[in-house]
């Protein structure tokens, strides 16, 4: 039983239609009409700050952050509060450190920015196998936790229907990629921020009206039904089965810090900015957006403790993935009147458009790394007509097997695979990046140790974790391989890529350092000091 009434149920039904209808039609009015490269990658940079800030939110705040981070906040209190700080302040990271270099050095995918001072077809494949690998994860999480969300709202149990809805919303998805391009994408993740953000805050405002509008009373009710006590207001709850369980937090955090905004996904936004300047004024936007969302997200899910209790909602789900609408239908109480039945529908219509925004971003960013630097950078160089063609066909080349994948894996937990998508974001790209953009002798030999090192590291350790077996929350809780004492990889993995850089850097010999480091100087003008695009030169 989901506590929805029938009226509730068919209204969201009604939204979800009504929704991917709009979605859809604005990706077909919106998309590239002709065969433009610039256009399809980046929509021209025809995006003001404010609304390619926005859409970077939108891309962000992913459906695994609204479902998975919520639910951790509501299952486990301070630790989740402080994983949701952490996203923003990985966005932060992103705006202060990595953002107008990468916009610099950059033109359609990260392949660009990391083969802008190392031009070479092994780094964009590499690149791009990285990037598949960082985000096919995440693709399935929200693909496959698809199918439990509409069965969770609709009320509906059977196999087979979750199926249909994964088969179904995966075609809409691809659709949306292979059609609207980077600002259909970006339309669609505007407007699913601004949905998210306002349904979000008003079930905020009512949380907080129920308890007086006191936060010290709403926490300390959320403590009493936890079941947790004092335990639900301090750290290192969610891991007190480890054997660290702060080290195990600190890790877990310094993993979504380093890796959250430099995933792929997130990173070709900073592309759409037509200068350094706009891509400040876009993160300026972005972050405070997040923040918000922050703001809200720790009030729902200690609203849905406070006034369901813990136990509901583990019972509902073991990973907490529908506290937050719990939350939500919680704060309207008993008598839901017609107004707050259609807040409701709005929340779960905002629910149901992340995930179809945040999977067709994911899909953009593999499809475009796909067509851009492993097809259209061979010897033959392929006209803008064919490289449009093969970016649609990669969304769907990449879209397919991620459906496939979903429907296997939706009957296991998938907090693994959320887990593997951040590490290898910290563990494999952040150093990439990071020693791309700033390390004048860093070499070709050390990228791709950092790029393959990074990520094969990360592989090996997640399958030694808890997350993958030996505990009831796991993938496969009927057995247990257990052998990395942590549960997320960051505290090996993160120095290990960064390690792997450097020694492959020096492995490469002083004659080699000293030919990268001039190599870095004549474009180092153009990475750190903001130079126009116009004066870039050709394109490698």
């Amino acid at each position: 039983m989901t506590g929805f009434s029938d009226s509730a149920q068919a209204m969201s039904l009604v939204a979800f239609t009504v929704v991917a209808t709009i979605t859809l039609l604005l990706c077909v009015m919106t998309g590239p009409d002709r065969d433009d490269l610039d256009e399809f990658y980046t929509g021209y940079n025809g995006l003001s700050p404010m609304r390619n800030g926005l859409a970077v939110a939108g891309d962000y705040i992913s459906a695994a952050t609204v479902l998975g981070t919520g639910g951790v906040i509501a299952l486990f209190g301070y630790d989740g509060v402080v994983l949701a700080l952490s996203t923003a302040l990985s966005l932060m990271l992103l705006m202060f450190l990595l953002a107008e270099p990468l916009r610099n050095a950059g033109r359609f995918t990260m392949g660009d920015a990391l083969a802008r001072r190392m031009p070479d077809r092994t780094v964009r494949i590499a690149a791009c196998a990285v990037t598949l690998t960082a985000l096919l994860p995440l693709m399935l999480v929200q693909l496959a936790g698809t199918g439990d969300l509409l069965a969770f709202i609709l009320g509906f149990s059977g196999s087979g229907l979750k199926t249909g809805c994964i088969v179904g919303l995966g075609i809409l998805m691809i659709s949306y990629a292979a059609i609207g391009g980077m600002k259909g994408t970006a339309l669609i993740q505007i407007m699913k921020i601004v949905m998210l953000l306002g349904s979000g805050a008003v079930v905020a405002v009512l949380i907080l009206n129920r308890f007086d509008w006191s936060l010290g009373g709403l926490f300390a009710q959320a403590a009493r039904n936890s079941g947790a006590g004092s335990a639900f207001l301090g750290s290192g709850l969610q891991f007190s089965g480890g054997p660290s369980p702060r080290l195990d937090m600190i890790t877990a955090q310094l993993t979504v810090v380093l890796g959250g905004a430099c995933l792929p996904h997130i990173t070709m936004r900073m592309y759409t900015a037509g200068s350094a300047r706009q891509v400040r004024r876009s993160m300026s936007w972005a972050v405070p957006a997040v923040a918000l969302f922050v703001l809200v997200i720790t009030v729902v899910g200690f609203g849905a403790t406070a006034l369901i209790g813990r136990e509901a909602i583990a019972g509902a789900d073991p990973q907490g993935n529908t506290a937050y609408l719990l939350g939500a239908r919680a704060a309207f109480g008993a008598d839901v009147s017609t107004a707050e039945s259609f807040l409701f529908t709005t929340v779960t219509a905002a629910l149901f458009l992340t995930v179809l925004a945040s999977v067709a971003g994911m899909i953009l960013a593999c499809a475009n790394s796909l067509a851009h630097d492993v097809f259209a950078h061979r010897r033959q160089e392929l006209s803008p007509r064919r490289e449009m063609t093969l970016a649609r066909v990669s969304a769907a080349a990449v879209g397919v097997p991620a459906i496939v994948l979903a429907t296997l894996v939706q009957h296991h937990s998938l907090q693994p695979l959320v887990t593997l998508s951040f590490c290898l974001g910290a563990s494999a790209i952040a150093p990439a990046l990071v020693y791309s953009l700033f390390w004048r002798r860093y070499t070709r030999a050390g990228l791709l140790c950092t790029l393959i090192g990074g990520t094969l590291g990360t592989l090996v350790l997640m399958t030694g974790t808890n997350l993958v077996s030996g505990s009831p929350i796991s993938a496969f809780p009927d057995h247990d391989f257990t052998w990395f004492p942590f549960t997320t990889t960051g505290l090996v993995s993160v120095p290990l890529g960064f390690a792997l850089g450097w020694l492959g850097t020096v492995a490469s010999g002083r004659r080699r350092t000293e030919e990268h480091r001039r190599q870095y100087e004549t474009v180092e003008a153009w990475i750190l000091a903001g130079a126009v695009r116009g004066e870039r030169g050709t394109e490698s």
